[in-house]
């Protein structure tokens, strides 16, 4: 059911510190907390080789180089960046963001997916993105997006799997790293979010009971 928008007045611009989860915290991005460990998780020997692929910056082979696009990126309101913490060992493991942040519209978007080896296909990557979608319409935004490379196939079945729906394609949308981008877009809205949030909570009460993410899909604790 629709809701009259006649009083729509904005809503507030994201400024969470600290997002608490089963298997992982969010920390607002400290780059001298966090620093050591991304850099060894996203750049190291047991790195994944593809993480950096479709990304526009990066990989870094430089400490000074990572530490200084970290030191930026921490002071930036829009993207606002998150360290994802292990609970288990309080490792810093990834880094996600808020971005294209428009309050006035109520639009906003998860991005800057960047997880190392030990978070990928796990219950981690999974509460990572329902912490921040939780809170987005926990501060009253409408419209919750995820884009990424139309090439891009593991971000591409990440949203479908998360409960986000395809709207289609931008082509030539960017050229990224001296290549064309065309750009698939996802969202959620406002009105699908209860049954999809309750969906990542029973997904994640049996990840937690099962001790991992071998359960069935988001879409069938859903129904």
């Amino acid at each position: 059911m629709s809701t009259s928008l006649a009083d729509w007045k904005g809503v507030p611009e994201p400024t969470v510190q600290l997002l608490e989860g089963r298997f992982i915290r969010l920390e607002k991005l400290d780059p001298a907390r966090h620093g050591d460990d991304l850099f060894e998780g996203l750049h190291g020997p047991n790195a994944d080789p593809k993480l950096w692929d479709y990304l526009p910056y990066g990989p870094f082979p430089e400490r000074a180089a990572f530490d200084a696009w970290l030191n930026n990126h921490a002071q930036n309101s829009d993207p606002y960046f998150f360290s994802v913490v292990d609970r288990a060992s309080g490792q810093v493991q990834g880094f996600i963001s808020l971005m294209s942040i428009v309050p006035a519209q109520g639009r906003i978007e998860i991005g800057h997916v960047t997880f190392g080896a030990s978070m990928q296909r796990s219950p981690k990557s999974t509460e990572a993105v329902y912490l921040l979608a939780k809170y987005a319409f926990e501060l009253g935004y409408r419209r919750l997006e995820w884009k990424c490379n139309s090439g891009n196939s593991r971000s591409k079945y990440a949203a479908e799997r998360l409960g986000f729906s395809f709207e289609g394609v931008f082509r030539q949308h960017m050229v990224v790293k001296g290549q064309n981008r065309d750009t698939a877009w996802y969202s959620i809205i406002d009105t699908e979010w209860p049954a999809i949030g309750a969906g990542f909570e029973a997904w994640l009460a049996e990840s937690n009971q099962t001790g991992s993410g071998q359960v069935k899909s988001l879409a069938q604790c859903r129904a």
